[in-house]
């Protein structure tokens, strides 16, 4: 065999199936003329996707990651700091893989193996926050906490469901929520307090569909930013909930546009999330995009 890749399992991701599906992984690869070098995902025990890729770089020439959106953040921050950075594939196995979806990778799993072998390659932006990579979405503000925040039983039980609950828990805290911020998007400043923002590659975040697909390609230079207004009384509450629920961004309470830099300056420390997971609390924020950084193989056309 001529071609090697390296196979990463995070059976713990999603409703944790993640590992049952391992030998038709390994199987189809072997046909298809690589070598597989398997490890499972096990932070607990120090075997984590930085510390196992870390050793693979320009050793293997492609790289699977079966688990969730958190689960390929983890190998996509390892593969950016690769010298030799080798295509990924990717079988999603979280409870909304928002980004798989977002780039048409099938949910069927026979049909996601076989895309991850034999799928087209396909180059896709990813955004820099501070220092660390994303796929699709940094965000702070209500409700951005339930992804990384929401039990891992629960959602294993229930799905998308979970996220749910825990938003409705969050929902008090929330409404009262706001975050005064100076932003500079491509140049161009405002500032005001937000109880929601986030730069994202991608229509739906933790399954819930923000704008128009069509608004979206992820191979653009660009990524989309997404500000909440904190509404001053119920009219401007209001309005902002059916432009949100219209999937409409003509909104005066809300800022969507297109970007290729953004900083954030807060009076106080803010905490974000990375493509669901806890990214850290920062007063100062820094988020870029990088072009076409990751060649992944995906049924995308």
């Amino acid at each position: 065999m001529e071609k090697r890749v390296l196979i990463l399992i995070n059976k713990t991701a999603g409703v944790g199936k993640a590992g049952n599906y391992t030998m038709d992984i390994v199987t189809r690869f072997a046909k298809a003329g690589y070598e597989p070098v398997v490890f499972p995902i096990l932070p607990e025990d120090g075997i984590t996707s930085e510390s196992i890729i870390y050793q693979y770089d320009g050793r293997v020439d492609a790289i699977l990651c079966s688990g969730g959106d958190g689960t390929l953040n983890h190998v996509v921050n390892s593969i950016m700091r690769m010298k030799n950075k080798p295509v990924l594939s990717y079988i999603p196995a979280g409870s909304t893989n928002d980004f798989a979806k977002g780039l048409g990778i099938p949910g069927v799993r026979a049909r996601a193996i076989e895309a991850a072998v034999d799928g087209k390659p396909f180059s896709y932006d990813v955004g820099k926050m501070n220092g660390t990579y994303f796929n699709y979405v940094a965000a702070f503000g209500a409700f951005s906490k339930v992804s990384y925040a929401t039990d891992q039983e629960l959602k294993n039980v229930l799905g998308y469901a979970a996220y749910i609950l825990s938003a409705i828990a969050e929902l008090p805290q929330n409404i009262g929520y706001s975050c005064h911020m100076e932003i500079e998007a491509d140049g161009v400043k405002e500032s005001g307090d937000y109880v929601f923002g986030a730069v994202s590659n991608s229509s739906s975040v933790a399954g819930m569909t923000l704008f128009g697909d069509e608004l979206i390609q992820q191979d653009d230079g660009q990524m989309e930013l997404i500000l909440i207004h904190a509404p001053k009384n119920l009219v401007e509450f209001n309005s902002i909930i059916s432009a949100l629920a219209m999937k409409s961004p003509d909104n005066p309470y809300l800022t969507y546009k297109q970007v290729k830099h953004v900083t954030f300056k807060a009076t106080e420390d803010v905490e974000w999330t990375l493509d669901g997971e806890f990214g850290g609390s920062y007063k100062e924020t820094d988020v870029s995009v990088i072009e076409k950084a990751i060649t992944i193989r995906t049924k995308y056309t």
